[in-house]
Formats: C-alpha cells, structure tokens, sequence
C-alpha cells in the first residue's frame, strides 16, 4: 500500500477547533501555574515548624454529620473538588466526540488507543517491579496510569506554543481520556464496600438532572441541588464520589435541538457549563486538591533517598517516566503500523515521544489513586507523594527539552501561515486541503 493511500495521524483539524484548544490552553496555564504554586506552598509548608498547622488543616471536620458527610477538608478536596475537574472533563471528551474533530472515528482512535497504552503499559512495569514486595505493594498499580490535564497542558503552552493544534488536541483528548479511564478504576478497583440503595439512588436526581439540560434548562438553583443530591448518594454508595461528575457531564447537550432549528441548530449547554466551570476547575478546585495533597515531609536527603527506594516509588517513578513514554508511543506505532494510517507531512515520531513523555505527569489524579490505595497515615503514603513529585518532574524536564526542540522548527511554519492568512484571519492552510474548512 503507497503512503498516498493512508490516512495521516495528528491531520490538520478545522480553523475553529484550532481556536477553541488555543483558548483552553491558555485558561489552563493560568491554571497549571496556579497548581504549580499551590505544590510549592504545600511542600514548603509541610517541612517547615509550621507542619502541625498544615495537617490540622487537612483533618479539620466540617459537614452534616446527620448526612454521613462530616468529612475532613482533605476528603472534601479529594471526593468534592477533584467532582468539577472531571465534570469539566466529561464535557470536554463527550464535546470532542459529538461535534469536536473527533467525531470521525478514524481520528478518534489515535488518541483513545494512545490513551490505553498509557495505562497499560504503566499498570504493568509498576506490577513487575512489585512482585513480592509484599504488605499490599500491588494496590498502587494505578498510581502512574494518571495523566494530570491542567499541569500537561499548561506545559504545552508554554515549551509548545507553535507545535501543530492537531497535536495539542491529541494530548488534550489522551489526558481527558486517560483521567476517564482513571475514574472507571477507581470505580472498579478502589470501592472497598458497596451500597446498592444509595448507587440506585443516584439514578433519580442524575436523571431529573438530565432531563432539564436537555431541555435547555440553566438555572442553578435547580440543577445545582440535583448535582449536589448524585454526589452525595455516589458518596454515600461507596463508588468515589467524583464519578458522579463525569455521569452529570455526560448527560449535558452538545449541540443545541429544538423545533426551530433542528439537531445541530447551534451549541448546546456543554459549552455554556464548560466556559463557567473550567475557572471554577483549574483556578481554584484543582490548586485547592494539591494545596491539601502534595504536601509531604521529605525528611532531608536521607529521608527522599528513603521514599525513593520503596519499590512502591520505583514502580511509581518507572511508571510515570518510562511506561508513560512506552505505552503511548507504541499504541500510536501501532495503529499506524495496523491501519491506513501515517504520520501527516511534516510531523515527526518525535512530536508524538514528546507528547508521550509528558503524558508521564501525574500529579492530580496519581495523588488521588495514591491515597485510596494506600490511605492515610500509611507509611507508604509520603513515600507515593514523593515518587509522584519525582517522577512527574524528571517527565517535565524530559518532555520540555524535547518539545522545546520541535517548537523552534514549527514556529518558522507557523510564521509563514500568519503571512499567508486572508482578510477574514484565517489561515489559508485551514481553508483548503483535508483540513476542514471554517
């Protein structure tokens, strides 16, 4: 078969695709900064004298306890906060889906498969270097399959500027897919006891929920009981209580119905919550998890050499840095090696290595599955922080030298595309070819 019969990987999508990721990438490096920042104070502040404050502030109780919901202010980052994230996210994936480039399942692939062996791969270099570790070590295998959205893409924003929007979408949609995938464990694997009445509860509100968005119903005082009531009954069922933002997201409307226009008549509420609850996610729910979470005592370098050498860190580390790079580096191959499918012209196998690297930041979400496999007050848990810190940070600086490197050669092709753009500004190179029009 000739290469001028295979579809490309990572094509051009269309002008406005390219403009709504270039806006979520800069909503999402306010976000990763402010991320950034709120890991620093933590981490300074849980090995400084002030330490004490630090975790009276992670156990303080506050909530009905008439409701079983008298939780700590770290439980209530972890099970209500990290709730918008992937509300957000289940947005994001259903709108990429429904009207987004990837509704063409040929494109779709890529990033799902990518997303898959980005799990995989991980999950299992964890497992190998666990075997007989003994103490309940295999419970972390799910700790290095997370890939933290507002930290990646803030990243890309920033070493990336000029790289391919098709390839900021692919890391956009492998993130929210791989955190999807993320939630789908946590549900299977993370719920130590199950209450079938509270599960089927959920079903009544996220229903009604349902029902009024896709009426194009906006009005928060009556969504926003419904959403709180399918939160607290997921809680309540002993199913981690952040699914239930990605069930809520996927009941919301992509593309507006009605009898005047018809499907597709124009966007729908998915786009409307998206713009209010992104901020909401990336500029304060997320900073406010890490802010609780990151916060570890490192112990000087005697105690960082300790957490290191738990095969639980090893595993984490090894995960994060090489199986993330593996597994999303070969499923992509892969799917370029068993379908009609090549790299497009002008991209590089290592635009897609970068991406695989940086896919290897965890952060949010491993931080998440850490302490649900492990608990607090375990004392593997400082050492999961540590080597989720670590290995995150050696996939940034990896990933950062390697995009930084690609950036320079896309920059003098994105130069080129300002000049040639028409009076409407759009570049021609979206209005013509397979790129997709406007």
């Amino acid at each position: 078969m000739s290469d001028n019969s295979r579809a490309p990987l990572f094509r051009r999508g269309s002008w406005l695709e390219a403009r709504r990721i270039a806006e979520v990438l800069r909503q999402e490096t306010i976000g990763g900064a402010l991320l950034l920042i709120a890991a620093v104070v933590a981490l300074v502040w849980a090995n400084s004298p002030w330490a004490p404050a630090y975790e009276a502030l992670r156990q303080w109780k506050l909530g009905p306890a008439a409701w079983h919901l008298d939780l700590s202010v770290a439980t209530w980052a972890a099970d209500g906060l990290l709730a918008i994230f992937f509300f957000v996210a289940g947005l994001e994936l259903k709108r990429e889906f429904v009207a987004g480039d990837l509704r063409d399942p040929r494109r779709a692939v890529v990033p799902v498969a990518a997303a898959a062996g980005g799990v995989i791969v991980p999950a299992l270099i964890y497992t190998v270097l666990n075997l007989g570790s003994g103490e309940g070590a295999l419970r972390g295998w799910a700790i290095p399959t997370a890939t933290d959205i507002a930290f990646a893409l803030a990243v890309l924003a920033v070493v990336g500027r000029h790289l391919p929007a098709a390839l900021r979408t692919f890391l956009l949609t492998l993130a929210v897919v791989d955190d999807l995938l993320a939630i789908a464990i946590i549900a299977v694997f993370y719920t130590a006891e199950l209450s079938v009445l509270p599960l089927l509860g959920v079903l009544l509100p996220l229903g009604a929920f349902g029902l009024l968005v896709q009426r194009g119903v906006r009005a928060w005082w009556l969504l926003l009981p419904l959403a709180a009531a399918t939160w607290a009954l997921m809680h309540g069922s002993g199913v981690h209580a952040t699914v239930a933002g990605v069930l809520l997201a996927f009941t919301v409307p992509v593309v507006r119905s009605d009898k005047v226009g018809g499907p597709g008549a124009g966007p729908g509420l998915a786009e409307h919550f998206e713009h209010r609850f992104r901020p909401l996610s990336s500029g304060f729910a997320v900073p406010v998890f890490a802010l609780l979470s990151a916060g570890v005592t490192i112990g000087g370098l005697s105690g960082l050499a300790t957490s290191l050498t738990d095969p639980v860190a090893v595993g984490i580390v090894a995960g994060l840095v090489v199986g993330k790079t593996l597994g999303i580096t070969a499923a992509t191959w892969l799917v370029a090696r068993f379908t009609r499918a090549s790299l497009d012209e002008g991209l590089s196998w290592t635009d897609v290595v970068g991406l695989a690297m940086l896919g290897g930041l965890g952060f949010t979400v491993s931080l998440l599955i850490g302490e649900l496999a492990f608990g607090t007050g375990n004392p593997r848990e400082d050492h999961v922080k540590v080597a989720v810190l670590t290995g995150s940070l050696i996939a940034v600086l990896l990933a950062g030298v390697v995009l930084r490197l690609r950036n320079r050669v896309y920059r003098r092709i994105h130069d080129a595309e300002q000049v040639d753009a028409d009076r409407d500004g759009i570049p021609d190179v979206y209005e013509t070819g397979s790129g997709g029009g406007h």
